[in-house]
């Protein structure tokens, strides 16, 4: 008796027409399987979205106890104060810092014996007083720290706190050279991390990145010898130039004693 049902045919023994015929349902089961679950998930409700906690900020400290105590013995030099995650920061007139900083150390109640740093911070988009003078105190004997700010204008000088502190001579010169700010009364007020002819101040928001060459360099940038020359030909053997931005493969347009001076690889 004659088998009229059509055995599927297998594997071993499918034409190339049947193998491809074969793989393309098989896809195409794939895809509408997908498409199903994508549609059964589409249909289930979503759990609601976490809401955001949000972070800590800063919280008035105008009734701290220093602040109450510096208030009422510098009247009027006190602008404002809060405390962010326990730490206690208080904005002082520019011209009263060192008064304060005065009493602050050799006050016995309050006894900020140890200055830990100076440092500044740049805010170009302010309309005025663009710089920001931190000083970050500490108390020994007491355990505590506070944090005495006091803002400048552009080309507005601060009033130095080495006769409080010693260790300000270093921090003010470095906030110097890399700000521009300069400290009245300072005994040594000069760059201390660049060369004294470097132009401009690097840790200025709006000081100039980019990987240009500048007049310092053109100046002090001293001959190639032949082991340098050697390694540059040595890099250009190897095809390390492809790993260099196009900016940095221009060769610097320096020319010294007829010598060709090493290129921006990096």
């Amino acid at each position: 008796m004659a088998d009229d049902t059509k055995q599927p045919t297998s594997p071993e023994n499918e034409t190339p027409e049947q193998r491809r015929a074969r793989l393309i349902a098989e896809a195409q089961a794939r895809v509408e399987a997908a498409k199903a679950k994508s549609a059964e998930s589409a249909d289930a409700p979503k759990p609601p979205v976490k809401k955001k906690e949000e972070g800590p900020k800063p919280v008035d400290a105008n009734n701290h106890p220093l602040v109450i105590k510096l208030k009422k013995q510098f009247v009027g030099a006190i602008i404002e104060a809060n405390e962010f995650l326990n730490q206690l920061s208080i904005y002082v007139e520019p011209s009263r810092i060192v008064d304060v900083c005065t009493v602050l150390k050799n006050d016995s109640e309050t006894s900020f014996d140890y200055l830990t740093d100076i440092t500044c911070v740049h805010y170009p988009v302010r309309d005025s007083e663009p710089f920001e003078i931190v000083y970050n105190l500490y108390s020994i004997s007491k355990n505590e720290r506070a944090r005495l700010k006091t803002n400048l204008d552009e080309g507005q000088s601060a009033l130095s706190v080495c006769e409080v502190w010693k260790s300000a001579n270093w921090l003010e010169r470095e906030i110097f050279d890399l700000f521009g700010i300069r400290f009245l009364n300072h005994p040594d007020m000069r760059r201390i991390l660049l060369p004294t002819d470097w132009q401009g101040h690097p840790l200025r928001k709006d000081y100039n990145l980019e990987f240009v060459e500048n007049e310092w360099t053109k100046k002090h940038l001293p001959p190639m010898d032949d082991v340098e020359k050697e390694q540059i030909a040595q890099r250009r053997g190897y095809g390390l130039e492809i790993l260099c931005v196009p900016e940095e493969k221009i060769m610097r347009e320096i020319m010294q004693g007829g010598k060709e001076v090493m290129q921006k690889d990096k």
